[in-house]
C-alpha cells in the first residue's frame, strides 16, 4: 500500500512535469482573412471607472464595449441582480454595444448603485469591473448663528470650517465678507481639514471677519459659511504704529510662550496611506513668537525628490508613496522660548497590483497551456478564479483543467472548451479584475506572404527567403529547391521557427525556385520564391586625388562593372552634395569620366562617384586641390610654377645626448616659394629602411636643432614643400647614434576589463620604438582589490596584455604599470580602476507601462531593478519595440524589432519613445543591460498609437490631351489613419507668375479627376494631399506638361513622355508612311525583324510639325514697326509745315494755360525702368464733363482749345509734337475730342 506521503509526492511530480510540457501559446497573425474566419470569445475593450461620480444635470453614460466573433450580446447586473434595461423607458442601450444611457429627467439618485456588464457570445462571457455609480452632491451649509469669538491677544485660536459633506468632497478656502482672501503666513494658516489656525492672535486680527467657503467641482458652485467675528482682549490700545515695531509682541506687552501643538494633539499619532497615493502630514503649533516647523524621518533622510514642504513648513507632502516610505516622521516646533516634538507613525498599505496579469491564450487541440494570476498588496490579496463570470467552483467540471492557487493548468485541450476566465485579486483596500480567454483553435495551414515572389540578391551576401505561415496545430514547415531534395536545413542553409530560410552566402548555383511547404493534421499549403543571384556592382577604375592650377582642366575616372541584367546609374557628388550638369556649364560627365573645365579655387573639395543598381551600390572618392596663380608675378616668370628641387649638402653639427643640429642647402624653388621643410628620419634597429616624419619647419630656415630619443641610430633627409607640391627627398645625411637611458614615458591606455565573468584582462599601449630608450624593453604591471589592504600582485611581461583568472564577478581592482629596460625603469603610472568580468543581469524591470500616447510618440514608465542585480557596469535600460500591425485593415507592416536605450538611475524612471507610425498597434518589452549582457525581459506591453496626418499619395500622374487633363493617383503607402478624402489645389502657371489657386475635395474612394482646359496652351500646377480626421498630410506637387512637346497623345503611338508603344507590320519596300501621329509630339522609331527580334536598327528620334502656328504679336513684326516709323515721320513734317504757315500769319493771342509739369520725383518700376508722370495722369482736366458715351467733354477753358491736350506728347525720336495748335470752334470740337493725349494716328485725322 502506498502511503499518503507517496501520493502527495507523486502529485507534486506530475504537476512539475506538466508545467515543463506547457506549450507556447499561438500568436494569431493580423491577416484580414484569418481574422475574419477566427472565432473568438469576448474581450472587454472599454468600461467606466470603478468609482464613477456623475453630474446630476447630465445624462448618465455607463460605458461597456467589447469585441469578439460572433459579435457579443450584453447584459447588466445592478446591485448583484439582473437589470432589465427594456422595462425602464429612461434607460437605453446603444446598438452593438453594452453602453447604457440614462436620461437626466427625474431623480438621478434613483439609479445610484453597483453595476456590472456581461458580454457573451458562443465561446464565453467577459465581465467588466463593478462600477459604483454615485451622483455628485453639493449640499447647503447648515444654518447657524455664530456668536463673536472672544480671545485674548497672544492666545492661539482655531476657527472650525466643517464643510457640508459633498460628493466629491469640496475644496475649502477662507475669505472675509468683502470677498477678499485671508492672508496666510507662519502665524495664520489653514489646516488640511479646512480649519483656520492662529498660532497666536494679535489685536489687528479683529479688524476683519472670517468666512469659510466650499467649492464644489462638479456643480461649479461656491457656498459660504456665516462669518466669524473676533473680539481680541488687549492690554495695550491698538494703533498702526505697532506695525513697524521690530518687537511686535514686546511692544504690545504680549507674554512669550513655549510652542504647543494645535494639530495633531499629543506627542504621537499614526497615519495609514496606500501605495501610489500621496501622503499628507500636518503639524500646526501655537506659541509666541510664532513657532518654526521642521521635519525629519527617524533612521533615514527624507527623499528629496518626492518630498514637498508646504504651508509655511506646516505640511509635508510625499508623492507616489511606496513601501520604503513607512516609518516614523517627526515634526519639531520651536521658537526662542523652547521646542516640542510630535511623532507620526506612517504605515504604507497597498491595494492589489499586478505582478503577472493573465493574458489571452490560443491553443490548438491536444496542446497544453496555463493562465497565471499573480498580484501583490498589503495585506496579501486573495485570488479567486471565475469562468464566464461565475465562480470556478460552481462551473461545469473540466477534466482538462486544474486550478493550483494563482495558476490554472490546461492539458490536452479539446474543441468546444473555449471560455473566458476571470481572475479577481482583492484585499480590504481594493480589488483587481482581469479577463483572459482560452480559445481552442483548429485551422489548416495558410500562407500569409505574397505568392511567387522574385528576390534579387548580390553574390556572396547573406540572404533570407521569407515564408510567413499560420495554422493550428502549428504546422511543420520545410523548404525544397527546384522541387527536389528532402528539405533544406543545415550547412549552407538555416531554417528559422517563423519559416524564414537563411542562405549564409548566396552563390550563382543557389539561383532557382524555392518552395516552402507547411503541413499539419488538417492539410498542407505551399508557396514559391524565385531567387536570382547577381554580380556585385564594382568601381574598377576609381577617381584619384588631383592637385591642379587654377584655369586648367581636371578629369576624374569612374569605370563601373555591374551585373548585365541590372541597369546601373552613376551620380557625382561634391562634398556630399549632388553636382548639376548643363550644356553651358564647366562640368561635363560621360559614362566613365567627370571633366571640369577652367577650374577655380571654389571647385576644390571631395568628389564622390556613386554607382547604383536597384539592389546595391558602390562609391569612391577623390580630393581636388586647386592652387592659386599669382597674377602680379606671373609676367616676371620665365616658366610655369613647379615642385621645388630637393635640398642638398646635409650636415650634422652640435651633437648632444638627445639633440643634433641639421643644416642643408635649399634647392631651386621653380617659380613657387618654399613654404615648409619636412625632416624625416630612418633608424636601423627597429624598423630599418622605413622613413618616418620627425618635424616640419618654416620655409625660411635651413638650419634646425632636432630633438632626438635615446638609443636610436638616426639618419635624416629633408623634403621641400611649395604650393604645387613636395620635392623629391634629399640624399640621406650621415648616421648619428644616441646613447641609451631608462624609459621616461609611462605606458598609456592602461585599463582593466573582463572578457569573462571570472577574469580581468589588463591591457595597455606599447611604447613607440623611439620611446624604448634602451634594449630589452618589458613592462611591470601591478594590481590588487580596491578598498582592501591586500599586498600588490605584479608580473613582468614583454606583451601588452595580462589576464587575471578566478576573479569574482564585476569587482573593482587598482592597477598600475611601469616600463623597464636594461638602463632602468620609468616612473609608475597613475592608479587606474579596472573591473573584472560582467555576468548577465539577474532581474528584469517591472511594471512596464505607457502614458500620453499620441500619433508618433509615447511616454514609457517602469520600476527600475536593484543595482546589485545588474552584475556589471550599468549601461542602459534597453526598450525593444516593434510595429505589430496597422489599425487599417489589409495594410502590411514591417515587424522589424527596434530598440532604444534609456540611461537613467532615477527612482521613478521614464522616457519618451518617438518616431512611431500613427494608427498602429505596437508591442514592447524592456531589459536592463550592462556592457556585455542583457538581462531577462520585462512584461510585454501592447499599445495603440492615435491617428496622424497621412503621407503623400503613392503616385500622382498627369495625362494631358488636347482639351482635358486626366489626373490619377493612389492612396498613400502610410495612410496613418482612416482616409476621409483628398484635397486637390491647382492654379495656372505662366512663366514665374501663378494664377489664383482653386480647391477641389474628393471622397476617399475617388482616385482620378478629369478637368477641362480653357485652351490647349494653358499649364497648371497641381497640389494633392490625402486627409484623415487629424488633417491634411504631405503634399504631392506636380506641374502639367506643355502640350506641344511633352503631352500624351490620344493615340497609342510611340511617344517620348509616357513610353507607350505601337507596332506596325510592313511587308513592302521603303519608304513607308506612318499615319495617326499627333502634331507637335516627339517619337522614337526603330525597324526590326518580326521573326528575329535580335535583328534591329538603332532608335531614331523625330518630332512632328505643329498643326497650326501660335498667334504672333503684331507689335513685334518688322513690317508693322517700319510702317509706324513712316507715319510718325510724315506727321512730324506736316506739323513743321503748319507751324511755319502760322508763324508767317503774324502774332495772335494765346490764352493762359495751366502748366502740368512733370513730377520732380522719378518713380522706379519694379523692373528697374523709370516712369515720368504728372500728378494729374489719367484724370480729366479741370472743367471737363463726361459724356453719356464715356468720352470727356472739354469746357470753354479747356487746354485742348489751345492744342496742348492732357499731357505733352513725344515722338519716337523724343521730339515734342504740336506745342501750340489753332483753337477750333467749340461747336466743331465738342464731343469729339478728349482730354487724353492723342496718338500719332489720331493726329493725322485732326489735320486732314
Amino acid at each position: 500500500m502506498w502511503t499518503q506521503e507517496r501520493w502527495a509526492a507523486l502529485a507534486v511530480l506530475s504537476i512539475i512535469l506538466l508545467l515543463l510540457k506547457v506549450a507556447a501559446p499561438i500568436e494569431v497573425p493580423l491577416d484580414p482573412k484569418i481574422q475574419q474566419e477566427l472565432k473568438q470569445p469576448p474581450t472587454i475593450v472599454k468600461q467606466s471607472l470603478k468609482d464613477y461620480i456623475v453630474d446630476p444635470r447630465d445624462n448618465i453614460i455607463i460605458e461597456c464595449e467589447a469585441k469578439g466573433t460572433p459579435v457579443p450580446t450584453f447584459q447588466w447586473r445592478r446591485n448583484g441582480k439582473f437589470f432589465n434595461v427594456g422595462k425602464d423607458p429612461r434607460v437605453t442601450m446603444r446598438s452593438r454595444s453594452g453602453t447604457l444611457e440614462i436620461r437626466s429627467s427625474g431623480k438621478p439618485e434613483d439609479y445610484e448603485g453597483e453595476y456590472q456588464c456581461f458580454a457573451s457570445n458562443d465561446f464565453g462571457t467577459a465581465i467588466s469591473n463593478k462600477i459604483l455609480l454615485r451622483v455628485s452632491k453639493s449640499p447647503l451649509w447648515p444654518k447657524e448663528v455664530l456668536e463673536p469669538v472672544v480671545v485674548r491677544e497672544g492666545e492661539s485660536l482655531v476657527l472650525p470650517c466643517n464643510p457640508p459633506p459633498g460628493l466629491p468632497p469640496p475644496e475649502t478656502f477662507w475669505m472675509d465678507s468683502s470677498i477678499m482672501p485671508i492672508i496666510q503666513d507662519k502665524r495664520v494658516s489653514m489646516g488640511l481639514k479646512g480649519d483656520l489656525f492662529f498660532s497666536n492672535v494679535l489685536a489687528r486680527d479683529a479688524n476683519t471677519d472670517y468666512s469659510c467657503n466650499a467649492r464644489f467641482e462638479f456643480t461649479h458652485t461656491i457656498q459660504q459659511k456665516n462669518p466669524f467675528t473676533l473680539k481680541v482682549l488687549t492690554k495695550e490700545p491698538y494703533n498702526d504704529t505697532f506695525l513697524n515695531s521690530t518687537d511686535l509682541y514686546g511692544a504690545r506687552n504680549v507674554p512669550e510662550t513655549q510652542p504647543t501643538f494645535l494639530s495633531p494633539k499629543g506627542l504621537s499619532s499614526s497615519k495609514i496611506v496606500l501605495r501610489g497615493e500621496q501622503l499628507l502630514l500636518e503639524c500646526i503649533a501655537a506659541g509666541v513668537p510664532s513657532p518654526n516647523i521642521d521635519w525629519i524621518k527617524k533612521g533615514a533622510d527624507l527623499p528629496s525628490k518626492k518630498v514637498k514642504i508646504e504651508n509655511f513648513g506646516k505640511t509635508l507632502r510625499l508623492l507616489n508613496v511606496s513601501e520604503e516610505d513607512s516609518g516614523d516622521y517627526v515634526c519639531m516646533a520651536s521658537n526662542k522660548i523652547g521646542s516640542i516634538r510630535h511623532s507620526i507613525e506612517v504605515q504604507v498599505k497597498a491595494a492589489p497590483y499586478w505582478l503577472d496579469k493573465p493574458t489571452n491564450l490560443v491553443l490548438a487541440p491536444d496542446e497544453n497551456g496555463r493562465l497565471v494570476c499573480r498580484a501583490r498588496g498589503n495585506p496579501k490579496p486573495t485570488i479567486q478564479w471565475l469562468v464566464n463570470g461565475e465562480p470556478i467552483e460552481s462551473s461545469l467540471p473540466n477534466p482538462n483543467r486544474q486550478v493550483l492557487g494563482d495558476t490554472i493548468l490546461f492539458h490536452s485541450v479539446q474543441i468546444g472548451s473555449s471560455a473566458v476566465h476571470q481572475c479577481n485579486a482583492s484585499n480590504e483596500h481594493g480589488y483587481l479584475l482581469a479577463n483572459a480567454f482560452v480559445n481552442i483553435l483548429d485551422m489548416a495551414p495558410r500562407m500569409l506572404g505574397p505568392k511567387n515572389q522574385l528576390i534579387k540578391v548580390i553574390e556572396n551576401n547573406r540572404t533570407f527567403l521569407d515564408c510567413p505561415f499560420f495554422g493550428s496545430p502549428f504546422p511543420l514547415l520545410r523548404w525544397f529547391k527546384n522541387g527536389l531534395g528532402s528539405g533544406l536545413d543545415g550547412g549552407q542553409y538555416k531554417l528559422y521557427h517563423n519559416g524564414t530560410l537563411e542562405i549564409k552566402q548566396a552563390r550563382p548555383e543557389d539561383q532557382g525556385t524555392y518552395t516552402c511547404v507547411a503541413s499539419n493534421i488538417l492539410g498542407k499549403m505551399e508557396n514559391q520564391v524565385r531567387l536570382e543571384v547577381k554580380e556585385p556592382t564594382r568601381i574598377v577604375r576609381a577617381p584619384e586625388h588631383v592637385t591642379q592650377a587654377k584655369g586648367t582642366t581636371v578629369r576624374f575616372d569612374c569605370r563601373v562593372k555591374h551585373d548585365p541584367s541590372l541597369p546601373a546609374t552613376v551620380t557625382w557628388l561634391k562634398d556630399d552634395k549632388p553636382l548639376s550638369f548643363n550644356w553651358i556649364g564647366r562640368f561635363r560627365k560621360d559614362d566613365e569620366t567627370l571633366t571640369i573645365y577652367n577650374v577655380n579655387p571654389e571647385d576644390a573639395g571631395t568628389y564622390t562617384c556613386t554607382a547604383k543598381t536597384e539592389i546595391d551600390e558602390n562609391s569612391a572618392s577623390a580630393r581636388l586641390t586647386v592652387t592659386e596663380d599669382d597674377i602680379s608675378s606671373a609676367s616676371n616668370r620665365s616658366a610655369f610654377a613647379g615642385r621645388p628641387d630637393p635640398p642638398q649638402d646635409l650636415e650634422l653639427s652640435d651633437p648632444s645626448a638627445r639633440s643634433v643640429r641639421l643644416t642643408w642647402v635649399p634647392g631651386n624653388e621653380n617659380n613657387s616659394p618654399v613654404t615648409h621643410f619636412l625632416v624625416q628620419f630612418e633608424e636601423d634597429r627597429w624598423e630599418p629602411g622605413k622613413w618616418q616624419n620627425l618635424s616640419i619647419f618654416d620655409g625660411n630656415l635651413n638650419s634646425v636643432n632636432l630633438q632626438l630619443s635615446p638609443f636610436v641610430n638616426y639618419q635624416f633627409r629633408v623634403i621641400a614643400i611649395n604650393a604645387v607640391g613636395q620635392s623629391q627627398p634629399s640624399l640621406p645625411s650621415a648616421r648619428y647614434q644616441t646613447s641609451g637611458a631608462s624609459p621616461d614615458v609611462v605606458p598609456s591606455g592602461l585599463k582593466g576589463w573582463g572578457s569573462k565573468k571570472n577574469n580581468m584582462e589588463i591591457t595597455w599601449q606599447a611604447l613607440k620604438n623611439t620611446e624604448r630608450n634602451g634594449p630589452n624593453l618589458r613592462y611591470m604591471v601591478s594590481w590588487r582589490r580596491k578598498d582592501t589592504e591586500e599586498e600588490w600582485n605584479n608580473t613582468t611581461t614583454t606583451r601588452t596584455k595580462h589576464i587575471i583568472h578566478n576573479t569574482d564577478t564585476y569587482v573593482p581592482y587598482e592597477i598600475k604599470i611601469k616600463a623597464i629596460n636594461d638602463f632602468g625603469h620609468s616612473p609608475e603610472s597613475n592608479i587606474v580602476i579596472g573591473y573584472s568580468g560582467e555576468d548577465k543581469p539577474s532581474a528584469a524591470p517591472t511594471e512596464l507601462r505607457v502614458s500620453k500616447i499620441n500619433s508618433t510618440k509615447v511616454n514609457v514608465h517602469w520600476v527600475p531593478v536593484d543595482p546589485s542585480t545588474v552584475n556589471g557596469e550599468f549601461k542602459e535600460y534597453k526598450l525593444y519595440y516593434w510595429r505589430e500591425a496597422s489599425l487599417i485593415k489589409g495594410l502590411k507592416v514591417n515587424k522589424t524589432k527596434l530598440h532604444k536605450g534609456f540611461f537613467t538611475m532615477a527612482e521613478q524612471p521614464s522616457g519618451i519613445l518617438t518616431e512611431l507610425f500613427p494608427y498602429s498597434k505596437y508591442k514592447m518589452y524592456m531589459v536592463v543591460a550592462n556592457r556585455e549582457y542583457e538581462g531577462p525581459q520585462s512584461n510585454t506591453v501592447e499599445f495603440y498609437t492615435k491617428e496622424g496626418e497621412p503621407g503623400a499619395p503613392k503616385y500622382f500622374r498627369i495625362q494631358r490631351h488636347t482639351d482635358v487633363v486626366h489626373l490619377k493617383w493612389d492612396k498613400p503607402l502610410e495612410p496613418n489613419g482612416v482616409l476621409i478624402g483628398y484635397t486637390l489645389q491647382y492654379h495656372t502657371v505662366n512663366g514665374t507668375q501663378a494664377g489664383e489657386r482653386k480647391v477641389q475635395s474628393f471622397p476617399a474612394n475617388v482616385t482620378e479627376y478629369i478637368m477641362n482646359l480653357p485652351n490647349r496652351f494653358t499649364r497648371f500646377k497641381f497640389y494633392l494631399a490625402a486627409r484623415t480626421q487629424v488633417g491634411a498630410g504631405e503634399v504631392y506637387a506636380v506641374e502639367s506638361p506643355h502640350f506641344t512637346n511633352e503631352g500624351t497623345p490620344d493615340t497609342d503611338s510611340t511617344v517620348v513622355g509616357n513610353g507607350s508603344m505601337k507596332s506596325i507590320q510592313v511587308n513592302h519596300q521603303p519608304p513607308i508612311k506612318l499615319a495617326g501621329l499627333v502634331a507637335g509630339a516627339k517619337y522614337r522609331l526603330r525597324v526590326y525583324s518580326h521573326e528575329y527580334n535580335s535583328i534591329s536598327s538603332d532608335y531614331v528620334t523625330f518630332e512632328t510639325g505643329r498643326a497650326y502656328k501660335e498667334q504672333e504679336d503684331i507689335a513685334t513684326q518688322g513690317w508693322f514697326i517700319g510702317l509706324m516709323c513712316a507715319i510718325a515721320l510724315l506727321v512730324l513734317i506736316l506739323l513743321i509745315v503748319c507751324f511755319i504757315k502760322r508763324s508767317r500769319g503774324g502774332k495772335y493771342a494765346v490764352r493762359d494755360k495751366k502748366d502740368l509739369p512733370l513730377d520732380p520725383v522719378d518713380h522706379k518700376d519694379q523692373d528697374g525702368s523709370f516712369d515720368y508722370h504728372s500728378d494729374e495722369d489719367n484724370k480729366p482736366l479741370q472743367g471737363s464733363q463726361t459724356s453719356l458715351d464715356g468720352n470727356v467733354k472739354e469746357s470753354d477753358d479747356s487746354l485742348v482749345d489751345y492744342g496742348e491736350g492732357g499731357d505733352g506728347q513725344f515722338n519716337e525720336d523724343g521730339s515734342f509734337i504740336g506745342q501750340y495748335t489753332v483753337k477750333k470752334d467749340k461747336e466743331e470740337t465738342e464731343g469729339n475730342e478728349s482730354s487724353e493725349a492723342t496718338s500719332p494716328v489720331n493726329a493725322i485725322y485732326s489735320l486732314a
